[in-house]
């Protein structure tokens, strides 16, 4: 009988912890506000300031692309919605401070992107040093950013510069069209 009752905490247990995954992140996404409007300076209007400094992070659609905006440690960053590695939606992700930089992790894959540059980073080691520890090393860019501008209490994103391409290119394609800014699996 005991054993009955110590499986069934048990599970119990299993259970709490699952629902505690499952309810996701901290962090309010505000909803997508339908049709961005674009400026005659190709600006394209993701919010107002306070509105995205209070949700922290919002998901609007750029030119047809999914595109997240943060708002972390007093500045904004925004880059394509989709991790470059699989596809994983980044708004969902962790933010992390690594050797000093901000960086989203991937909730898919735990791939981390520094949100100042988009550059892919992993921990390695240097199997020739005498006492190898692990280290942050770079992938090098991998994932689109988007430049913001804050004006007049609004937040604006630029439009992308197509002419370069990089990793996230691949899924921000994919999910241009069909894509919703839920995001799920």
């Amino acid at each position: 009988m005991l054993d009955l009752v110590v499986l069934s905490l048990h599970f119990f247990l299993c259970f709490l912890i699952f629902l505690a995954i499952w309810r996701g992140h901290k962090d309010v996404d505000l909803p997508s506000s339908g049709p961005a409007e674009t400026r005659p300076d190709g600006l394209i209007w993701i919010g107002k300031e306070e509105d995205v400094k209070r949700s922290r992070r919002t998901t609007a659609k750029v030119k047809g692309r999914e595109v997240v905006v943060f708002y972390h440690e007093g500045k904004f960053h925004a880059l394509d919605s989709r991790c470059y590695h699989e596809g994983g939606p980044l708004r969902l992700g962790e933010i992390e401070d690594i050797d000093g930089q901000a960086c989203i992790v991937c909730p898919w894959h735990k791939y981390v992107i520094t949100l100042e540059t988009g550059e892919g980073l992993y921990e390695g080691i240097n199997p020739l040093e005498p006492s190898p520890r692990p280290q942050w090393q770079s992938k090098g860019v991998k994932q689109r950013i988007h430049k913001v501008t804050i004006d007049n209490g609004n937040v604006y994103v630029s439009p992308p510069d197509l002419s370069v391409s990089f990793d996230s290119d691949y899924f921000a394609d994919k999910y241009k069209n069909g894509g919703d800014l839920s995001m799920a699996k």
